[in-house]
């Protein structure tokens, strides 16, 4: 799966706090995700990330300069 830093994602499992939505704003060999619902951070294996987030929803513009 690619990854992209500022991506917005949607995780299969809610955050305790309802939010699905989550903003990725570190990317490596550990994945931190921010809940845009309440604002708090999760950090987890880029493993386990990946199976948690269920699609891709928004790219930014700087990571695709070509489309």
């Amino acid at each position: 799966m690619d990854l992209v830093l500022g991506s917005t994602v949607e995780v299969k499992k809610p955050h305790p706090c309802g939010g699905k939505e989550f903003t990725l704003t570190r990317v490596g060999m550990d994945v931190k995700l921010k809940c845009a619902t309440c604002g708090r951070e999760v950090m987890l294996p880029r493993k386990k990330a990946e199976k948690a987030i269920k699609k891709v929803l928004t790219v930014p513009e700087e990571a695709n300069p070509g489309v």
